[in-house]
């Protein structure tokens, strides 16, 4: 079983964002591989730790995608703060002979230089097209948890298990390792926080995070990480504005500074995406949609409304007001040209990530999580069926089945863009539909 077979058996997908099917990313050929090891969301910290406990399954892993896809170089992208573990990997690159191959990018502390389009080129020096992806300037990128799982891929074991970091207002900051389908709210209790009811629970980092709605729902392969807050916490409140209300004031008090435009990531990589101008539309009534084509390319960082706008308006939800009308109309952006270049202001602009720490409330409990045993024992999960880009897993067990731990429970349909999924504990399935796949252990 060659690589792509092995990624593709283990269900493999990208740890954190969307959750792209890895197999299918590592069908492409590309110039440069790049690990996305700079965790640029506030108060996370399973990146950083992994590659320090872990740094020879890493490199293994990260190296043999990069064969895979003949990528000419692979580059480790880590923030140079991370002074420990930088010297960690270097040893290690060393011992395991790949230093013509393999090499550390240092990647500088701003938010957010885990965006994709970001890394790319903050270690390469390419801009990824608007509406594009990296392998378009020749580049595949991956993070260090699925270069660990890719590892573990070789060695025949699937994806059953995730590391998350529990952060925020909270007596126990920690990171740990629990099965795929834990119910959520036996991870949160994991922070010394029993009655959750002054608390809400941003699921990721503040920043991208959506707030949840309970404490309800089950681990996946994406989960990253819990921010526990106060309910009265200004970021809770800020991220809890309903779309109406967001609407209603931007229509009221935008004063068209622009900062919005001028601090975005985007823009400044060259792009055409501009909020202050879907801030000016909200205000005027057009039937030209065509010209809010570019709130499509928001990468829905929240950069704008949590930091840049001066008197806390709500740039992202007026790009996202307008590219929702335009999904509706089944209509897309069409960029006019194929190179882009960053913006020259762009160096001037960038956020350091302290600096954004301390706007958004949280330089309290801004400490470390270190890397714990897990002391769950979980009784029963809820394996999502689709917990990736693409289409649903098709379930190939039935309620009533016994079922061990690494055991496919669910297929790629054929033809589609997917992941399988397997079992994460030893049990009988007890439920097989509405999306979920439950195995109760013994």
């Amino acid at each position: 079983m060659n690589l792509l077979e092995q990624v593709k058996e283990a269900g493999i997908v990208g740890a954190g964002g969307a959750g792209f099917p890895t197999h299918a990313k590592l069908a492409s050929k590309a110039e440069y591989i790049l690990l996305n090891g700079a965790e640029c969301e506030p108060l996370l910290r399973v990146d950083q730790q992994l590659m320090a406990l872990f740094p020879d399954e890493i490199i293994k892993g990260f190296e043999a995608a990069g064969r895979q896809v003949e990528a000419k170089k692979a580059i480790l992208g880590i923030k140079g703060k991370h002074k420990d573990v930088i010297h960690i990997l270097e040893e290690r690159i060393k011992a395991l002979h790949v230093e013509d191959y393999v090499e550390i990018g240092l990647l500088p502390d701003i938010y957010p230089a885990g965006d994709e389009q970001v890394l790319v080129y903050e270690l390469t020096g390419r801009v990824v097209p608007e509406v594009g992806i990296p392998i378009q300037v020749g580049c595949v990128v991956i993070n260090s948890e699925t270069a660990l799982n890719i590892y573990y891929a070789m060695e025949g074991k699937a994806v059953t298990e995730t590391y998350l970091t529990l952060a925020g207002d909270i007596p126990q900051r920690l990171t740990v390792k629990v099965p795929v389908g834990t119910p959520i709210i036996d991870v949160l209790k994991l922070s010394g926080i029993e009655n959750f009811d002054d608390y809400t629970v941003i699921d990721g980092g503040p920043m991208m995070g959506p707030v949840m709605a309970g404490t309800d729902g089950y681990v996946t392969k994406k989960t990253k990480g819990f921010v526990i807050l106060k309910k009265h916490h200004l970021l809770i409140q800020r991220k809890s504005a309903s779309k109406e209300q967001s609407k209603r004031i931007n229509r009221a008090t935008c004063e068209q500074c622009r900062m919005c435009t001028d601090m975005c990531p985007r823009y400044l990589l060259g792009h055409a995406t501009q909020p202050h101008k879907m801030m000016r539309a909200l205000g005027y009534k057009s039937d030209n949609l065509e010209e809010k084509g570019i709130a499509q390319l928001c990468c829905q960082c929240n950069l704008c409304e949590l930091f840049a706008c001066p008197i806390g308006l709500y740039p992202k939800a007026a790009n996202n007001y307008f590219r929702d009308m335009l999904l509706e109309k089944g209509m897309r952006y069409k960029p006019t040209k194929d190179v882009f270049e960053a913006r020259g202001p762009r160096e001037m602009r960038k956020l350091p990530s302290k600096r954004l720490i301390a706007r958004i409330g949280l330089r309290d409990f801004d400490k470390p999580a270190p890397m714990a045993e897990c002391p769950l024992q979980v009784q029963e999960v809820h394996i999502a069926t689709r917990q990736h880009v693409g289409a649903p897993a098709e379930a190939v067990v039935q309620v009533g089945d016994r079922v061990e731990v690494g055991q496919k429970i669910g297929q790629i349909p054929a033809d589609s863009l997917g992941a399988a999924i397997h079992a994460s504990i030893s049990g009988t399935v007890t439920e097989c539909g509405n999306g979920y796949i439950a195995i109760r252990r013994g």
